[in-house]
């Protein structure tokens, strides 16, 4: 039903309008009430392969939703109906911020991509974390956080504590963002001195909780193999408890579409078909360099089921979706997890 008759119409309006129409049943889109049970119903499937991996054994399914499509946790409700086995929220900052100017969010058709410089817009830790506790769905959450746009870099470790404590209450994991493109100097963060403090100051207000939760850093795919030598240095040091691999791209090989219409576009990060190799190339390197020491949850370009499956067998534990979700529409989420059981991956 979408891909024929939503997707055509929905991919006619401007791009940042149409995402949460384009995946949900959401109450303004689809105001009666049974459209929840008629989507939930052929598209959720349990899977029993989500219990081969510790880290997914709590899980309904290891198919889970990435950061940036419902950054306020205004869509948790009617995501969960479509079948996912986790939702990841945010990117959430300590204030309330607009982001970058539009346009900021472009498709690519011809490269099942999009191109967004979105820059970290979001209602404030505040605000979601009240949405968050109105919520009536058990599905496990996750909190992606990141800094303010005008925080300098030397007091960014600030802004995380304030998002880990505002969230801490109303998520089930956190997912610290270093790695997105789009707010000026944030992956200066990735690098060994400043990405160890923080994380470090992290853990340790999580080891003051009663009971501490998972933290993963979310890395980018532009990183070199020394960079992710580094990652796994990182992770192993500050006793975090995975990694997301990967979030979109500064680069531009490898497009179809044409030249003029990119450099009209201009910056943002790349996500969807064209990360799908580097990503999966990261999860490797990291599964076995690490060899096998820490749980990678892989994003980066999943349009199939068999996208997903290769995530898996490179080391992923678990997958997202974003872009993959908006281009085939929720029965990606039920031929990925039927794929899973009969591959038994």
């Amino acid at each position: 039903m979408y891909k024929l008759l939503l997707k055509p119409v929905l991919f006619q309006l401007d791009a940042e309008k149409s995402p949460p129409f384009c995946i949900c049943p959401h109450p303004v889109a689809f105001p009666a009430p049974l459209v929840p049970s008629l989507f939930k119903a052929p598209l959720y499937r349990r899977s029993p392969g989500a219990q081969t991996r510790s880290i997914r054994a709590y899980l309904q399914n290891p198919v889970g939703l990435g950061a940036g499509l419902d950054k306020n946790a205004e869509l948790v409700e009617e995501l969960a109906q479509m079948g996912f086995g986790f939702i990841e929220i945010g990117t959430v900052t300590p204030q309330a911020q607009s982001g970058n100017d539009k346009p900021r969010l472009f498709r690519l058709p011809e490269d099942k991509a999009l191109i967004n410089r979105m820059g970290f817009n979001n209602d404030g830790v505040t605000e979601v974390a009240r949405r968050l506790r109105k919520r009536h769905t058990d599905i496990i959450i996750g909190g992606n956080i990141g800094k303010n746009k005008f925080t300098p870099n030397e007091n960014a470790v600030k802004d995380y504590i304030l998002c880990f404590d505002g969230l801490f209450d109303v998520v089930d994991y956190f997912v610290v963002n270093v790695s997105s493109p789009n707010t000026p100097n944030l992956r200066e963060l990735q690098e060994k001195g400043p990405l160890t403090h923080i994380l470090q100051t992290l853990q340790a207000r999580n080891r003051e909780k009663r009971s501490p939760k998972p933290i993963l850093l979310k890395i980018a795919p532009d990183l070199t193999d020394s960079q992710l030598d580094d990652i796994i240095d990182i992770v192993q040091a500050t006793g975090i408890s995975g990694v997301i691999a990967a979030n979109t791209t500064v680069s531009r090989s490898g497009l179809r579409t044409a030249e003029p219409l990119i450099q009209s576009i201009g910056q943002g990060g790349l996500s969807g078909q064209p990360l799908k190799k580097r990503s999966t190339e990261v999860i490797r390197y990291l599964h076995q360099k690490s060899g096998g020491s820490f749980p990678i949850i892989g994003v980066g370009g999943i349009g199939s089921a068999e996208d997903a499956l290769q995530k898996l067998e490179a080391g992923a534990a678990l997958v997202q979706l974003y872009t993959g979700f908006i281009y085939e529409g929720p029965g990606l989420i039920k031929e990925i997890n039927r794929a899973i059981v009969e591959r038994n991956v």
